[in-house]
């Protein structure tokens, strides 16, 4: 494990940067939003890391007391690693980062990977209340729970449950309210979002 690196500046906003500012870290935070994951669904999830270079972070991650690691019982006996409660007060600098990085997005490059999920962060900022919402994208579904303190953020593929609303969008839709450039409730009106559920996210929603 590699010693800490420090600006040794008596700042928070360095102090932090101490912590999270090696590249590819707030991107496993992220990753790790959607609850407990193994070393191998981080790698598929994070193309371009290498294998040294992800396990390098991850123990980085746990001596800070970002994550932990632990043993899933028997009959699945693999690792998994997970935020720790300080690790998932991450949510809120992720998505402040991801609003500011918005306008960076431009049109989608041939080398840009794309993971449906990776669409939770701006649609968390987007819904307001509380309740679970599932997400149909062309490269996949996904769900967030939204207003939830602790556990997952979201979670790969379709909802758990039945959701309290279901959202369907093309991938236009979903790049354009991620870069900031058209507002959730604006592509509900305009019809570019179909909604279904009778929960009060849903509701919320159709009258905004």
């Amino acid at each position: 494990m590699s010693p800490r690196r420090s600006y040794d500046q008596y700042c928070s906003a360095a102090r932090a940067l101490d912590v999270v500012g090696d590249r590819w870290t707030l991107l496993i935070v992220r990753e790790l939003l959607s609850g407990p994951r193994r070393y191998t669904d981080l790698h598929a999830d994070l193309p371009g890391v290498s294998t040294d270079v992800l396990a390098s972070r991850l123990k980085d991650m746990e001596r800070d007391g970002l994550t932990t690691r632990r043993r899933l019982p028997p009959p699945g006996a693999a690792f998994v690693y997970e935020l720790t409660p300080r690790g998932r007060e991450l949510l809120p600098v992720l998505q402040a980062l991801g609003t500011w990085g918005g306008p960076e997005l431009g049109a989608r490059r041939p080398t840009d990977a794309v993971r449906a999920h990776w669409f939770a962060l701006p649609l968390l900022r987007a819904l307001e209340g509380e309740g679970l919402v599932e997400v149909r994208l062309e490269e996949g579904d996904f769900h967030v729970y939204v207003g939830a303190q602790d556990g997952p953020a979201y979670g790969e593929g379709p909802a758990p449950r039945e959701p309290d609303v279901r959202l369907v969008l093309n991938s236009d839709t979903w790049a354009a309210v991620g870069r900031g450039e058209l507002s959730l409730a604006d592509a509900v009106r305009d019809g570019r979002v179909e909604v279904t559920g009778d929960g009060t996210i849903a509701k919320g929603l159709r009258e905004a």
